[in-house]
């Protein structure tokens, strides 16, 4: 098979250029490349051409439009049969493409999603993160540690779709508001078989600091409603668990300043919770620094995702009001 990976870069030459590294490494070489420079101030442009001899690869530079159209422009101009999209600070195992080929022969896939991991080589800070974003304590159970995988929404940094598949969705509709997810949800909705390949999996190199982190984890909140305006059914038990674990603490401390004894069993769930996840990411990353900065990514995301949510559908019920 014939692959065309889209790559849509804003403002980030050193990350395009560690990612284009690692598709030189790839086992198997059946594959294009389209970078698609989404209006940047600092282009990548001078970095194409050191890779002219390893692949084939394209550069396109367009006006600002949002990561979503972005790939969309980026499929449109792909020669591919099945088109994978990444993220440009994304790291991509050398046996990625042989995996991803054989996986989609063996399991009739018209489109798929991989999970996201962190490299020996990231700082703590990114462990600490990584683990917020993939531990069954956050929010792992929705990003990539499905029992079934025709569960799974695919998100646009690790993500592919048949060029059927594109060509009958016509793509993303919203770009930068969970995209990624609608297509998902759209393209199951149209017949195509979407399933996660758990062992595709990529690098991904997030430059956040703690502040962009929340505020990531706000916008992730609050997209899921966004989401929920193209597909009523988008919202289900799972995702409203951030907003409970958020509540939930706040009430605690609220009836803990009123000396309630009920506030007491309320903030020891939370004291174990804490402990779990400092021992766990501590024990899955060997540091106990990653344990410490886990802790506080780690809430800050699941209460931030939370707050997000209820934003999300507070403007969505402002908005139908007024409608």
């Amino acid at each position: 098979m014939f692959f065309s990976v889209i790559i849509p870069v804003y403002n980030r030459p050193l990350e395009i250029r560690e990612l284009l590294e690692s598709l030189t490494n790839q086992s198997y070489k059946d594959f294009e490349v389209i970078i698609v420079e989404d209006g940047s101030v600092f282009p990548c442009a001078d970095i194409i051409p050191l890779f002219k001899e390893k692949f084939k690869v394209s550069y396109y530079f367009i006006e600002n439009i949002g990561q979503g159209f972005a790939r969309n422009f980026g499929m449109e101009k792909a020669t591919g049969e099945y088109f994978v999209l990444f993220d440009s600070d994304c790291i991509i195992p050398p046996d990625y493409f042989s995996i991803l080929n054989a996986a989609i022969k063996h399991r009739n896939l018209d489109a798929h999603g991989g999970p996201d991991d962190a490299g020996s080589g990231f700082s703590n800070f990114q462990k600490a993160i990584n683990y917020s974003m993939t531990s069954v304590l956050t929010t792992g159970g929705i990003r990539g540690k499905l029992k079934d995988p025709a569960m799974y929404q695919a998100r646009g940094y690790n993500m592919g779709l048949s060029k059927e598949a594109f060509e009958v969705s016509k793509g993303f509709l919203d770009p930068n508001k969970a995209e990624d997810i609608e297509l998902s949800i759209r393209l199951k909705k149209l017949g195509f078989r979407l399933e996660l390949v758990e062992e595709a999996f990529v690098y991904h190199k997030r430059k956040n600091t703690f502040r962009t982190f929340l505020k990531q984890s706000f916008s992730f909140g609050q997209n899921r409603v966004n989401v929920s305006r193209y597909h009523p059914d988008a919202i289900k038990m799972v995702h409203l668990l951030p907003t409970f674990f958020l509540l939930g603490w706040l009430f605690g401390i609220a009836l803990f300043l009123k000396f309630s004894p009920i506030s007491f069993f309320i903030l020891q769930l939370y004291l174990i919770w804490i402990i779990l996840v400092f021992l766990d990411s501590a024990v899955k990353t060997r540091s106990l620094l990653v344990g410490i900065m886990a802790i506080f990514t780690s809430f800050g995301q699941l209460s931030f995702y939370g707050a997000g949510l209820i934003f999300g559908l507070m403007e969505k019920l402002v908005s139908e009001g007024k409608s």
